[in-house]
């Protein structure tokens, strides 16, 4: 059997049947399109594919200076691929059965510091509609730490200025409720007031809380370049994403005191190891804490 019939069926598996997010079935259509250009250039079927060809390609990853993370996040899809296909009995054996998952190196996530934080929110203009809806989105990333995917996501009822909290779905559709400092409330009013009916126009409607000129939910490659284009402005020292204001919040929050514990659920990690990737920065302030009250520090 050809490769790509293969992959269009486990696709729609995973979409209709396990009902799995859009996000997740649009990561499994690229890390399969990556290796179905591998495979076709090796002129091999679905049924010819042996270990050492998963071994070839997950190897040509590490070549394209692509990260463990990555490189583990395509042998995942790539054995859900071929398990279907033989559970599917398109396949007498699975080649990615006995495959060995790349250790994953616990990079340091990158974040801005506070004077750099205070430049980027300065960048966009609120005297312009548009200028306005940008000021209220980069306030509420860095105050509640949501994910691109959940700031797309917001609608207009999500928000209770009066409770101060923000409620978003997470990955596996889950519901969480975020705390909202005030400056970031207070502008996302000012943009609902201001800003939004302007891009809507007259006779439009939408639920969603960020739009665009059309009137229509943010995208998440949209989102990435604004953010993208207020860090070159800004001048920060590295390309900014919607991620490293997600680092930034946490950071700061275990900076000034706060635990780990809440950190994790403000973030909306399902496992407090996923957010242990920030002991350092409570590592540190121990360390300061010590000098600053030890008498023999």
């Amino acid at each position: 059997m050809e490769m790509t019939p293969a992959i269009s069926l486990f696709l729609t598996h995973v979409k209709v049947e396990k009902g799995l997010s859009a996000n997740t079935v649009a990561a499994y259509q690229r890390d399969l399109a990556k290796f179905n250009a591998f495979v076709q250039k090796r002129k091999l079927t679905l049924e010819s594919v042996t270990r050492d060809d998963l071994v070839d390609f997950l190897a040509g990853l590490y070549r394209e200076k692509l990260e463990s993370r990555t490189v583990a996040r395509h042998l995942v899809t790539l054995r859900n691929f071929f398990r279907f296909a033989q559970m599917q009995e398109l396949i007498t054996a699975d080649p990615a059965l006995n495959l060995e998952s790349p250790k994953i190196r616990r990079t340091l996530p990158g974040y801005l510091r506070l004077e750099e934080v205070d430049r980027l929110l300065g960048q966009p203009d609120e005297k312009t509609a548009l200028g306005l809806r940008d000021r209220a989105m980069l306030e509420v990333l860095y105050s509640t730490g949501l994910r691109v995917s959940e700031l797309i996501g917001l609608r207009v009822t999500d928000l209770d200025a009066k409770v101060g909290c923000i409620r978003c779905i997470g990955k596996g559709d889950k519901e969480r409720i975020v705390p909202a400092g005030r400056k970031a409330l207070g502008m996302v009013e000012k943009y609902l007031r201001d800003a939004r009916p302007k891009l809507l126009g007259k006779g439009v409607a939408s639920r969603a809380l960020f739009v665009n000129r059309s009137g229509n939910s943010l995208s998440r490659v949209g989102v990435w370049k604004i953010l993208s284009a207020y860090g070159r402005r800004a001048g920060l020292r590295v390309a900014l994403t919607p991620h490293m204001l997600r680092h930034s919040f946490a950071t700061h929050l275990l900076e000034r005191g706060a635990d780990l514990r809440s950190v994790q659920l403000m973030l909306g990690h399902a496992d407090i190891s996923t957010t242990q990737i920030y002991t350092h920065v409570v590592e540190e302030r121990l360390k300061q804490i010590y000098k600053a009250h030890h008498p023999r520090a």
